[in-house]
């Protein structure tokens, strides 16, 4: 069934008190439950929806939209965790089930880990799949430093933060140079600082070069406007400027020296303010 584990556009073949059978592709048929029908359709009608297996493992389509679809990742949240396995938030009446000899490392409850949907041959049915690595590649050489991605940071380490690209590529944004928390789950835009030998990416959250002050010295510059003053200066404590602004005291010390040579600010011994020029 090419349709299993896909968002599908199919038309409904008939009805019965249990919902809709959908057409499928091979000529089977697959239920969308009542529950789904907002009541106008007619036979003919083209929907679209989402085919997976129910919990006795038949096939089923529902117009909910998951999490992911099949040979796709996804950062899921686990919700109960067992000694056969664990089962994911993944947007669905029925949670997906990751098996434990399919997890890359033990899982526990109320956490999040990366997940990819796969089908299970053996059993015909959906299942996630958190051993990442065996579906990931090298990084192409146009990879440059300085190219800007979209990444899904996927998971906190003692390095720092695992990002993945483009559905196979693996980054890592190292920890002494995040100046801010990273939500795992989110997608945001990054930068490339080096391509490795092996492949994985080192990234970072600001671009390279004069421009990376630039994203910082406008910040300040959005507080000075909004308060007319920021009680901040070159011999602050660094952890009073990263809990202000989200940045290092280099990074901060770049920025307002940026801003005071194009006389944008004045620097004073408790703090700085918008130049009066």
């Amino acid at each position: 069934m090419k349709e299993l584990g896909q968002i599908s556009r199919l038309p409904i073949n008939r009805f019965t008190d249990y919902g809709a059978y959908m057409a499928l592709s091979d000529g089977g048929e697959v239920l969308l439950p009542k529950g789904y029908l907002e009541g106008d359709e007619r036979e003919g009608d083209f929907l679209s929806v989402f085919v997976y297996t129910d919990s006795e493992d038949r096939p089923v389509a529902v117009t909910s939209t998951p999490k992911l679809l099949l040979d796709e990742f996804a950062v899921l949240e686990a919700k109960e965790v067992g000694k056969i396995g664990a089962f994911m938030d993944w947007g669905l009446p029925k949670d997906l089930f990751v098996p434990s000899g399919e997890m890359g490392k033990p899982m526990k409850a109320g956490e999040k880990y990366l997940v990819r949907l796969c089908l299970d041959h053996r059993s015909n049915r959906l299942i996630g799949v958190s051993k990442y690595r065996e579906f990931l590649f090298p990084a192409p050489g146009d990879y440059q430093p300085g190219n800007e991605v979209e990444g899904l940071i996927f998971e906190k380490s003692e390095l720092g933060y695992k990002v993945l690209l483009e559905d196979r590529y693996e980054g890592l944004i190292y920890a002494n140079e995040v100046f801010q928390p990273l939500e795992i789950g989110s997608t945001r835009t990054l930068w490339v600082k080096k391509r490795r030998d092996d492949g994985k990416l080192d990234l970072q959250v600001l671009p390279m070069g004069r421009v990376k002050y630039d994203e910082g010295a406008e910040k300040i510059l959005e507080i000075l406007d909004s308060k007319g003053f920021l009680p901040l200066h070159d011999k602050s404590d660094p952890a009073e400027i990263q809990a202000m602004l989200g940045m290092s005291k280099k990074h901060f010390k770049q920025c307002i020296g940026q801003l005071y040579k194009a006389r944008q600010i004045l620097i004073r011994p408790d703090g700085i303010s918008r130049s009066e020029d």
